[in-house]
């Protein structure tokens, strides 16, 4: 019997997502698979959690792809990433936590392609006059990414509503990126 890959690592992401300490043998269970037929296509913890970085670099990728964000307003382009983005909310807030597990190795150039994309996308909206100057694109980057694992975790948890989770993001994140004709307190 083939094992189909594809499904595992779904599998895995959804269960980690909820309980990021799941052991393999609980990974194996819910795939329906057993933990030796999971071993043969994942040497371990650190091999699953590669595939599934992998996994989530590719739905990163097609969150970009899908939400267009080199089209209109730069404001109504970071409205359309996260939402394309929340179907795989659960599996990004588990590999923004499990990045902590891999500090010090190279960061994955596909890390590095969306990084660039997403800055791309805050220094168009500051070019356009959309955003504050005084935020750097890496930044906001940073912010999404935290705001993305957050929101994730609270729909999980039940603190926030599902249909939420796109509108709450946004608002926050750019409730504190746009740029006002107010002048900025300064720090006492």
């Amino acid at each position: 019997m083939a094992v189909d890959r594809d499904h595992v690592l779904r599998t895995a992401a959804a269960l980690l997502t909820r309980k990021s300490t799941a052991t393999m043998d609980e990974v194996a269970r819910a795939a329906g698979i057993s933990r030796a037929t999971l071993h043969r296509h994942f040497a371990g913890r650190d091999a699953l959690v590669r595939a599934l970085e992998a996994l989530g670099i590719q739905e990163c990728e097609a969150a970009l792809d899908a939400a267009r964000t080199h089209e209109g307003p730069a404001r109504e382009a970071v409205h359309r990433l996260v939402r394309e983005t929340e179907s795989a909310a659960g599996l990004l807030a588990f590999l923004y936590s499990e990045n902590q597990l891999f500090e010090g190795e190279e960061q994955n150039a596909g890390w590095a392609r969306i990084d660039e994309r997403i800055e791309a996308l805050f220094r168009r909206g500051q070019r356009s006059g959309e955003f504050r100057i005084d935020l750097t694109p890496a930044w906001l980057t940073e912010a999404l990414y935290g705001l993305l694992a957050s929101g994730a975790w609270a729909v999980a948890e039940g603190r926030v509503a599902p249909k939420d989770y796109t509108y709450m993001i946004v608002e926050l994140l750019l409730g504190g990126a746009l740029r006002t004709d107010e002048p900025r307190r300064e720090e006492p």
